[in-house]
């Protein structure tokens, strides 16, 4: 490779890359005699004569910074949500748990409002928290394609987070109740202290008839995450619902309006 090197013309080109910021530009050519290099003898026989031209190619200093997203952010973007036409943006959260035997996702849901022929809104189904539960596919693997649900009522949230420590409860429920399917899905979830007395071990047990299926899927939770999901859980209460839109739409001058019109029709407790 050297001899081909030293019978091409007596002008070649070197080639190299400097490893961090420079005040070089992006390209530039230095053009030197071989005299200022200390070449080995054999090299200075053949390029005693030559003139050397060294073409460097610098690096940006923006380069040596990760521009991938954050591992932890699958859905990540530089740019803020846009907003629904006609209104704030929807954003999904979720709260997840993992471990060995199983997988632990809390995803609250809001409630559902039913406009009235005044134009006010009232609520017409309380938001809940849905659980769900997948079963361990292998190491830190999921198999979320088999996985569970449970929808947590706001009455059975109160129950989780009044839960003391050596506290437990259950809660059934049948999916199909009042309907013609009425008994044969039924799920049973049970949340019970772990005998080291170190946090709560969650167990969903589901029978359904209607797909000859009977699944039991459970994850221990640490006293660390259990007081997350308790104080995740109080946050989200009044949201749940719904109060949040009527504190939202008390304002000074309507509260006035509204109590000098309804004094009449409204039974205040101190009239009696």
């Amino acid at each position: 490779m050297v001899q081909q090197l030293l019978s091409s013309p007596s002008n070649f080109t070197i080639g190299t890359q400097l490893q961090g910021p420079t005040s070089l530009s992006s390209h530039s050519s230095i053009s030197t005699k071989a005299s200022h290099f200390k070449l080995s003898k054999n090299w200075v026989s053949h390029v005693s004569s030559s003139k050397l031209s060294l073409s460097v190619k610098c690096r940006q200093s923006s380069e040596y910074f990760d521009k991938s997203p954050p591992r932890f952010s699958p859905s990540y973007s530089a740019n803020p949500p846009t907003p629904a036409p006609g209104g704030a943006p929807r954003v999904f959260v979720g709260h997840s748990i993992y471990k060995g035997k199983a997988a632990l996702t809390v995803e609250p849901k809001a409630p559902e409002f039913l406009p009235l022929d005044s134009g006010a809104f009232k609520v017409s189904r309380e938001g809940y928290v849905l659980l769900q539960f997948a079963p361990a596919a292998g190491v830190r693997q999921y198999d979320w394609s088999r996985k569970q649900v449970f929808s947590l009522s706001v009455t059975e949230i109160g129950s989780l987070v009044s839960l003391g420590a050596r506290d437990s409860c259950e809660f059934f429920h049948d999916p199909n109740k009042g309907k013609s399917d009425e008994g044969k899905v039924r799920k049973v979830l049970k949340v019970e202290p772990l005998p080291d007395g170190t946090g709560y071990f969650f167990n969903l047990s589901v029978q359904n008839k209607l797909l000859n299926l009977d699944e039991n899927v459970y994850i221990p939770i640490s006293k660390a995450e259990f007081a997350v999901i308790v104080s995740a859980f109080n946050f989200v209460l009044p949201y749940l619902l719904g109060w949040h839109v009527f504190a939202d739409s008390i304002k000074p001058e309507n509260s006035n309006r509204a109590n000098n019109s309804n004094t009449k029709t409204v039974d205040y407790e101190w009239n009696r």
